[in-house]
């Protein structure tokens, strides 16, 4: 198997393909997925006016500029990078880092740069008399990362099976009376004392009328027989993330919840059978949407299919009607997440993950998706 050092030179200079395309000579990198992935850098932000680093890297060049919390840090995590320790900020030492590069096109991430970072950057150019196009780009490293090499491909598929084998460690807990704090914060302790680092999202437990809010937070709520149960969970491992739902009742369900389940479950069959390579994501939207409309649902699915997993929980490609239009490829995981709601009643959704192979799509979920308590 490559060594980590061999697939960050790969992606450096699929990068630097990508830089050509955009006629910039330098790319900074300010995305935290997007550092760990060109550096091995983990370096997290802790919010978004906060940074760990960023990542300059031009044709020959490879810098990693942060700060004296990570400097050691980043020393023995991206051997293949120059560190630059900054004392007062990134942007008080923007012009030093870029005259040292020859900078004269920097290209940025428009998805990560505040207007209000931007301007200090360019008043310290201004100040150091120095002459330097920025450049707004978007997904240069994000294209990269949709196709997932093996290596990543397993870390993801053990993340998926902590995941759920934590689910199946708490099903006697869900009982009627427990609530929704409750049982979010089981699955998750859960996780956590089985290895996982991290959850992938804060997980989600909705009982009865508040499953119809796609991302409820958990509250006070109880439990009730009969009722539906919506919960979304995953757990992160090495970095990766996965993501995955089940709905279900404690107890008998009623004829609606059989109604509605049966049609987010039709609808996520059908949309993994059209998944291949060359599919297009928007038409494997479409199969499961047009789905839902015909069996009554119009308009009570508002979200999108899916997403792609990987070191981000929501990444690319993205399946839903308002989404970017992709052409579906071998290695890429993403998830398939059909969901009904509605209102004062509840809500039905459906998730697994799939992984892309030549002939078609690979489910990598284990746990049944008709799960009886």
């Amino acid at each position: 198997m490559p060594s980590a050092r061999a697939f960050h030179r790969s992606r450096i200079q699929r990068l630097r393909k990508a830089m050509k395309k955009e006629h910039i000579d330098t790319f900074m990198v300010l995305f935290q997925e997007n550092r760990r992935y060109l550096s091995g850098f983990t370096g997290e932000d802790t919010q978004f006016d906060e940074s760990a680093g960023a990542l300059f890297i031009t044709g020959e060049q490879q810098v990693l500029a942060t700060d004296f919390r990570y400097d050691t840090q980043a020393r023995s995590e991206a051997p293949l990078f120059e560190v630059f320790r900054y004392r007062e900020g990134l942007a008080k030492v923007f012009p030093e880092i870029l005259k040292s590069l020859g900078t004269e096109r920097l290209g940025f991430e428009s998805i990560r740069m505040s207007v209000m970072e931007r301007r200090r950057m360019e008043d310290h150019l201004k100040k150091a008399k120095m002459k330097v196009e920025l450049v707004a780009t978007a997904g240069l490293v994000e294209q990269i990362r949709m196709v997932k090499s093996a290596a990543e491909t397993a870390v993801i598929r053990k993340a998926l099976r902590l995941a759920e084998n934590a689910f199946e460690r708490i099903i006697p807990l869900l009982k009627p009376g427990i609530s929704e704090k409750e049982a979010a914060w089981a699955l998750e302790k859960e996780m956590r004392e089985s290895g996982a680092e991290g959850v992938s999202f804060p997980v989600i437990a909705a009982f009865g009328e508040n499953s119809a809010l796609p991302h409820a937070i958990p509250g006070d709520r109880p439990l009730k027989a009969g009722e539906p149960v919506l919960l979304d969970w995953g757990a992160r491992l090495d970095g990766y993330c996965s993501d995955i739902s089940r709905s279900f009742c404690i107890g008998k369900p009623d004829a609606l919840f059989k109604k509605i389940f049966r049609a987010v479950h039709d609808a996520q069959k059908k949309a993994i059978e059209a998944i291949h390579a060359g599919a297009s994501t928007r038409e494997v939207d479409r199969v499961a949407r047009s789905l839902i409309h015909r069996r009554g649902f119009k308009g009570r699915f508002g979200h999108g299919l899916g997403h792609g997993v990987g070191l981000a929980i929501h990444e690319a490609p993205r399946l839903g009607p308002a989404a970017k239009d992709t052409l579906i490829a071998p290695g890429m995981v993403f998830t398939v997440e059909p969901g009904i709601y509605i209102p004062e009643w509840g809500g039905i959704r459906l998730e697994n993950m799939v992984f892309v192979k030549k002939g078609g799509a690979e489910v990598l979920n284990r746990l049944p998706i008709e799960i009886g308590i």
